[in-house]
Parts: C-alpha cells; sequence; structure tokens
C-alpha cells in the first residue's frame, strides 16, 4: 500500500487555468474504483497498490496532451511503507495524536 501526491501540470496552453485539466484527470481516477484519492488545492492525493497508482499516473500525464497541451509537466511523491499499513487518514491521525497530546 502506497500514498501519492501527484500534480500534473499542462504547459503550452492558451490559458493560465488548469483546473479543467484537474477535473479530467480526476475522471481517470474515477475508473480505478480500487484507489482512493483526495483532491487538494495544491495536489490530488491517491492511496492504493503502488503498481495500480502508477498506471493511473501515467494516464492522468497523458490528459493535457489530449487537449492540446504541447508541454506536461508530472511531480508524483510516493511513500511506500513495508512495515505497517499506510493509509491517508493514518498519516493525518499520526500527527493530529502529536497536536492534541
Amino acid at each position: 500500500m502506497a500514498v501519492c501526491s501527484v500534480e500534473v501540470v499542462p504547459l503550452g496552453t492558451k490559458s493560465p487555468s488548469v483546473s479543467s485539466y484537474v477535473a479530467s484527470c480526476l475522471k481517470i481516477l474515477d475508473n480505478y474504483p480500487d484507489l482512493e484519492y483526495q483532491l487538494t488545492p495544491m495536489s490530488t492525493v491517491i492511496e492504493g497498490d503502488i503498481e495500480r497508482i502508477f498506471e493511473a499516473v501515467l494516464k492522468m500525464h497523458e490528459v493535457p496532451f489530449s487537449f492540446g497541451a504541447k508541454r506536461v509537466v508530472t511531480n508524483l511523491k510516493v511513500d511506500e511503507r513495508m512495515d505497517k499499513e499506510l493509509t491517508m487518514k493514518g498519516k493525518v491521525d499520526a500527527v493530529q495524536s502529536k497536536l492534541s497530546g
């Protein structure tokens, strides 16, 4: 199980707005019911099997090209643990427990 943060940034577009690209990338994730994801203001966090995440991120990376972008930069940050289960909620809960303690 892994938790990843992904940003797909289209370059060479006619507008500085990226919300339509983000929405189209999220539609890709909807085709992966085995992956959990959370949209944040600056990226999308994905939880699940690492190979499935990589497969989905590759398809997300291709989205801006399908809309005419000339260049795409995708940033992927991966957190994978082998010693215990890793989830988005668990990561947040671990920090919050230290804030309240």
